[in-house]
Formats: structure tokens, sequence, C-alpha cells
């Protein structure tokens, strides 16, 4: 549904788009043969305004598709509510440094061939209502498949990235019958097994609201005659069309992308076979210059082979610094020019950035303001932070005019900052430029996370909870820390998260300047060789494309 490509395409609203994005990358620099598919978006997701009163205002945020895609002379026909909707695709290209193309589809209904109603179906990325939605993976999976098929694309292996493709493999579905002309009753019209061949799908979220589910009534309207409602029961459960269980059961591999996370999908969805990939990042896209510009002196070959960061154990602390301290000033640069906040380089700097969410927890740090007032007192540090809430989650956007009442509260004691219309612009300088990356979701609602593997590349160490990859990546006192512990228990995490800060983690900043560094240089050469989307990409063709 979404992907990152870059910052002046408005085609993603978070860390799935930003993952797809690169998974492009690194298809490109492995030269693996794929086509990928989104939708335009030509409205963008959302254009984050805070106000006065610290609350979210939310915006359209429209780029300009001809500006970064070229039209393609082709079109096909998806029926929506017994109407033919139009689809035509835009390419946009991306080269790798050594010369590697990937192609990308942007799926686009705004054509004049098309009812008035149907030609902003691909405009607003995850807008609208429940048939809103619907409409628009109808386009994906439906539309994208017919897409590719018109293009003279030979596709042997579909991979589903979120149940949002799910139509796909049942538009497949359509193209097998059952080998036998009379199937028992209560079965299968179609041979799945066939689909299941061609068809891969990675779940993302153990939260229940990421997991699209439509009423049938509706569903029967809007898709017509697609698939006779008992056999789209059969696939997609009895009561609702659940695209997360039409994509399991239509699917030959699925995995979740963490091994704590495909351990909570099994127990979501029982009975299936739920392999785990654990994410990854690309590393030349999110490492600083000055960063880089040191790992090509020990490792020329670092961006398209990451495995080669393992010697970054080996800088000298000065370079290490100096490159963060460049990094950091670019950061707090950024900060001031968004909300003229003056902070200071040589007092540790905190960064919390993801969607503002409840699970996400980004009040956690505020549970105690005194004894955060008090920790502060003793051993400065600054805050940044950052995130959008969903247009329709009023949670997560009370939670960011609690924060702003919060930064209001300490104002003139502990330097905080709160940076408006968080992109990918913005990320890549607030992962190169703190000092510690905080994340404090709720565990096991944080299905992976990539933040904290793109802060790790650039040195900066990460406190985290015990969820998504920080499980597999985290090192007590060496990669970054932990906050509270692996268990069920999560009543004591800010409690747990004050006694690191207090203890441990400032401590160690201004008092043994030489084993934080050591800490930095871990940080890179531990992380950054496993948890890229190289390594991720290469498990992805070798288990799940050439099976």
């Amino acid at each position: 549904m979404e992907i990152a490509l870059r910052p002046e395409m408005h085609t993603y609203s978070g860390g799935l788009g930003v993952l797809a994005g690169d998974t492009v990358r690194s298809s490109a620099d492995l030269e693996l043969p794929m086509v990928f598919l989104t939708l335009a978006s030509r409205e963008g997701y959302l254009r984050q305004e805070i106000d006065s009163n610290g609350r979210q205002i939310d915006h359209a945020d429209p780029w300009n598709l001809e500006d970064w895609a070229t039209p393609l002379d082709a079109m096909v026909a998806v029926r929506i509510e017994g109407r033919a909707v139009w689809v035509r695709p835009w390419l946009h290209v991306l080269t790798c440094p050594i010369g590697h193309a990937i192609p990308v589809l942007l799926l686009d209904t705004r054509l004049d061939h098309n009812d008035p109603a149907d030609r902003e179906i691909t405009d607003r990325l995850y807008g609208g209502d429940e048939a809103y939605r619907l409409k628009q993976e109808i386009v994906l999976g439906v539309g994208g498949m017919r897409v590719l098929h018109a293009l003279g694309f030979d596709v042997e292996t579909y991979h589903l990235n979120e149940g949002h493709a799910a139509l796909l493999a049942a538009a497949l579905l359509r193209e097998h019958p059952h080998p036998s002309d009379r199937p028992r009753d209560g079965a299968l019209s179609y041979d799945a097994d066939r689909v299941r061949e061609r068809c891969i799908f990675t779940t993302h979220t153990p939260v229940e609201a990421g997991h699209d589910r439509f009423d049938y009534e509706k569903a029967g309207r809007l898709l017509s005659d697609f698939l006779p409602l008992d056999q789209m029961k059969l696939l997609a459960g009895p009561d609702r069309l659940n695209m997360t269980r039409l994509a399991l059961n239509l699917s030959g591999y699925v995995n979740g992308v963490a091994i704590r996370h495909a351990e909570t999908t099994r127990r979501m969805f029982p009975g299936y076979g739920i392999r785990a990939v654990t994410n990854g990042v690309h590393a030349p896209t999110w490492v600083h210059p000055t960063f880089a510009q040191l790992f090509q002196g020990f490792a020329p070959d670092w961006g398209h082979d990451p495995e080669a960061l393992s010697g970054a154990d080996q800088l000298s602390d000065n370079a290490i610094w100096s490159a963060h301290q460049k990094a950091k000033d670019e950061l707090l640069a950024e900060v001031q020019l968004l909300t003229g906040a003056a902070m200071r380089p040589d007092i540790p700097l905190l960064a919390f950035a993801r969607r503002m969410t409840g699970y996400k927890r980004p009040d956690l740090l505020f549970t105690d303001i005194e004894r955060l007032r008090a920790i502060s007192r003793g051993q400065p540090f600054q805050l940044v932070m950052a995130g959008k809430a969903h247009p329709r989650d009023e949670g997560g956007k009370a939670l960011i005019a609690e924060i702003h009442a919060h930064m209001r509260t300490l104002s003139g004691e502990i330097p905080m900052a709160f940076l408006p219309n968080y992109d990918m612009a913005l990320a890549k300088k607030l992962v190169a430029g703190a000092d510690v990356w905080l994340n404090t979701p709720l565990p096991p609602y944080e299905a992976s996370g990539t933040s904290g593997m793109k802060a790790a590349l650039n040195g900066v160490l990460n406190l985290s909870i015990l969820d998504g990859w920080w499980i597999e990546a985290w090192v007590e006192g060496v990669t970054g820390w932990a906050i509270g512990h692996d268990d069920q228990r999560h009543e004591g995490d800010a409690q747990n998260l004050y006694d690191k800060l207090e203890r441990t983690v400032l401590p160690l900043y201004y008092t043994d300047r030489a084993r934080w560094l050591r800490m930095m240089k871990d940080s890179i050469s531990k992380i950054g060789p496993r948890f890229n989307s190289q390594s991720m990409m290469r498990r992805y063709a070798s288990e799940a494309y050439l099976r």
C-alpha cells in the first residue's frame, strides 16, 4: 500500500512504507529480478501541523506525480460496485549506484474515463472510510495483477506485503478452477494449491486494528461477483472478510518480521506455519555522510555488503566522536530551525520518533515528572520527539497534546522539542544526530521496529523495551540497554526507564567517555552487519522466492 522511495514522493506514512523503500533499494543493489507496485497517493498521507496548544492539525500532503514518474500507455479495468474503474500505471525507476534498475509502478485512478467518485480512489493514503479502503485494496490487488499482465511482466512469485494486497491472491485463484469438475460440498471450487505455489505473505503487525476486516455485505456490493460468497468465507473467515486470513490461506510461505513477532503471530493465527525474517534497513540510505566516509576507509564495499561493517570496532575514538558530533550539530541546527529551541552539543540528546499511538507509549518518559526533574538536575539531558498520529486516531492526537503540555511544564528545566511533520528526510537527521535512541512500546505490539537499526548504524545507542528486533540485537552494556525485562509484567517499565537513565546511561556519558565510544563502535560493528536489508533480501530470495 505504501513505499517510501524519496522524501519528495509522499507515498508512505511510516515504518511499513520505509521498509518497503529499503526493500526496493536492496533489490536493486542485489540485481534481483523484481517489480514493485503501490498506489499513486497523489494527496499523500498527512502533513502535520502543531498548533499553539500542541494539538495536531491534519492537512493533505500533495505532491507532483508527474515530476517523479512517467505515465505508461496501458490501462486496465477492475469492477467496483458494478462499474468499470480504469487504472493507469506510472513508472518510477530506482537505479542503484552500480547501475541496476528496479521498476516501481504507481497505480492511478485519476482518469477522465472514470466516474468522478472513482477518480479519487488512489488519491489519499489510508484516507476515507472502510469502503474507501476496500476500493483501494481492490485496485492494489486485482488491478495490480492485471497491470503486470498488461505490461508483459512474467511473474513467478507474488510477495504480498501486509494484507492490503490479499485480493491479488484471490484474483489468481479465479484463474485456477478445481481439477475436479464437482468438488464436494463445503470445499473450494478452485485449486488453492496452485496459488500457494506462487504467493508469499509477510505480516507486519500484532495490533488487531492493523488487520483489515470488511463487512461481507459491503464487500459483496463493492466486489460484485468477484468470488462466490461461500468460497470467500472459506478463505477469509465466516463472519467478516479478513484480509490477513485470506492471505494466510492462499500463501505457501508466510513470515513475520522478527523472531518474537513470528511467535506472536502464531498465537494470533494458530495452525499456520509462520516463519521469521527479521527486517533490515538499507545502510547507504541511513548512514550519515561523515560515517559513510569513515566506513569507506576500512571497507570500500560496505554499502553493497554491510557485513563488512564488522570492522567498525577498529575505528579510532577521535574519528567516531568527530563524525558523531558533526551529525549532532546538524540535528541541533534543524531543531532550532523548526522549533526555535537552542540545544547544546555537549549535553546528551535522547530522541523518540515513532508513529504517535497508544501502544508506542510516547508518554512513558513523563510518567513521574518529579523523578524526571530530579534526574535532570543531577545529570542534564535533552529530548527531541517527533511523530504523526493517524487522522482518525484521537487517542494518538491526545498523546501529542499531552506531550506538549509536559514540555511546557518542564520548560526552562529540561530542553525539549517536538519536531512537526516527521518524514523520511527528518528521520535521517534524527537517527544520525541523537546520542540515545529511546523506544518504549508495550510488548508484544512491536512487530519489528527499524528506526533503532538506523540509529545503530550511526553509532547511536539504543535504550529500548525488549520487543521486536531489539531482543535479537540487545547485548546489555555492549550494543545498548534494555528497559525492563523479557516478561509479561510491564507496570514497572517507567521506573526501570528512570533507573537505567539515572544509574547507567547518563553516568556513562558524563564519566566514562571511552566506554561510551566503545559501545558506539560495538553498536555499528555488531548490529550493522546483521540488521540490514541486503541480508533480509538474501533471505527472502533463498528461502521464499526460490523455494
